[in-house]
């Protein structure tokens, strides 16, 4: 199919001028989704304007159709929208194998190459979040990071340990409920100056590890009874209290 435009004429993206004076026309070919289980080619007659400013760095520019092109696009709008979401969804080798299905020509590569051009997703403001250090550089340089507990994803990466840093990221967070940390006085302090109206809760890992270590000491408090009925051989200390006469034999 062979389409142009009806514009009269079209803005410079450099300068923004508005221009309607015609330096040459071109052919332009693009890819486009399959009609009727078919390829489709869209050939567009597209237009070449001189920017209208003087002192504009592009003299010429070609035009393009909002919501069709984009330059250097070789697909329409359309067609790339739906190769970016075979490719989140099924990603390289299987989204090639869809394209074939449905008659489109995309490898692998490209699919991940629309994937890893689109933007990050805005997260939501935090409601739960989690602080802990962690080492920039291992042995010099350690940090803070801080994660989302909702999403399981990170959400910033402090450059100290400090309790002002922590306190002046979390009250740019009015939104911050819970907060998870360590037992530490630097994150107590940040947590209560940055965030006064969260619940401040110790994490999993350090209430698993304290745990663990008072059940080691414990046990090795413990260590001769342990023995004795693991083993079934008495202790010392048991035969000498199994030899005491008890309170009324004779």
């Amino acid at each position: 199919m062979t389409i142009r435009s009806d514009a009269a004429g079209a803005d410079c993206p450099a300068c923004g001028t508005w221009s309607a004076r015609v330096h040459g026309r071109y052919s332009r070919s693009l890819t486009d989704l399959p009609s009727t289980g078919r390829r489709t080619m869209l050939v567009l007659r597209d237009r070449r304007f001189v920017s209208a400013e003087a002192e504009c760095p592009k003299r010429t520019f070609a035009e393009q159709i909002p919501g069709v092109t984009r330059r250097h696009g070789r697909w329409p709008e359309r067609l790339r929208s739906t190769l970016e979401k075979i490719g989140l969804a099924l990603a390289g080798r299987a989204g090639a194998r869809m394209c074939d299905v449905l008659g489109v020509r995309a490898s692998r590569s490209t699919l991940l190459r629309l994937v890893r051009a689109l933007p990050d997703p805005s997260p939501p403001a935090p409601t739960a979040v989690g602080i802990d250090d962690c080492a920039l550089r291992k042995g010099h340089v350690c940090g803070t990071v801080v994660l989302d507990l909702q999403t399981r994803r990170p959400l910033d990466s402090l450059p100290d340990r400090e309790a002002e840093t922590v306190a002046a990221w979390l009250s740019r967070h009015p939104t911050i409920e819970v907060v998870c940390r360590d037992r530490g006085p630097t994150y107590i302090d940040g947590a209560t100056t940055g965030a006064p109206q969260s619940i401040q809760v110790a994490d999993r890992w350090h209430l698993r590890h304290n745990l663990m270590q008072t059940i080691e000491r414990c046990m090795a408090g413990h260590s001769i009874c342990i023995r004795t009925a693991t083993t079934g051989t008495p202790s010392t200390a048991a035969i000498a209290a199994a030899s005491r006469p008890r309170a009324g034999c004779a």
